[in-house]
């Protein structure tokens, strides 16, 4: 990083169902935490039901991470990670060794092709929110000013 890149911070989602070359789901999210890098809190993992027709049940698992990279440049890393860990592109809710989101950022909102931060879905996903708890409570979601607690509190599938 370079004094004339300021720092961003991220929170990113990890989801598994399916092992892969680390072993477990629960080994490929520290796997992936390790690959990721600049993660300044990571959650526990936590065992949560699968939405729509996958059957296994998921690793899931969120971590503030700091970074120079712009949402875009991020965003491409990921995915980067995700292939290098033998994610496929498929059937949407189909299993997966790897899932990365982004979603927050420290700038607010973000929009652009194939980017959407804060991400659509998060407030609706307790395997999203309740990982977020528990690094990040008091961060507020830039759209609805709700803080991740408030969301968390609420509810969700």
């Amino acid at each position: 990083m370079t004094s004339s890149t300021p720092a961003q911070l991220y929170v990113v989602a990890l989801g598994s169902n399916r092992r892969g070359r680390h072993g477990a789901p629960e080994a490929e999210l520290r796997a992936a935490l390790a690959a990721i890098g600049g993660v300044v809190k990571a959650s526990p993992i936590i065992a949560t039901a699968p939405l729509g027709p996958a059957r296994r049940r998921f690793a899931n698992a969120a971590a503030l991470v700091e970074s120079a990279e712009s949402p875009p440049a991020l965003l491409a890393r990921l995915k980067r990670i995700e292939r290098d860990f033998g994610r496929r592109r498929g059937r949407r809710w189909d299993m997966r060794v790897i899932d990365l989101d982004i979603i927050l950022w420290s700038g607010g909102a973000w929009a652009s092709p194939g980017l959407v931060i804060p991400h659509p879905q998060f407030r609706r996903r307790g395997f999203v929110l309740q990982p977020l708890n528990a690094i990040v409570p008091d961060w507020r979601d830039p759209l609805s000013g709700r803080t991740v607690r408030q969301l968390a509190a609420r509810g969700a599938i």
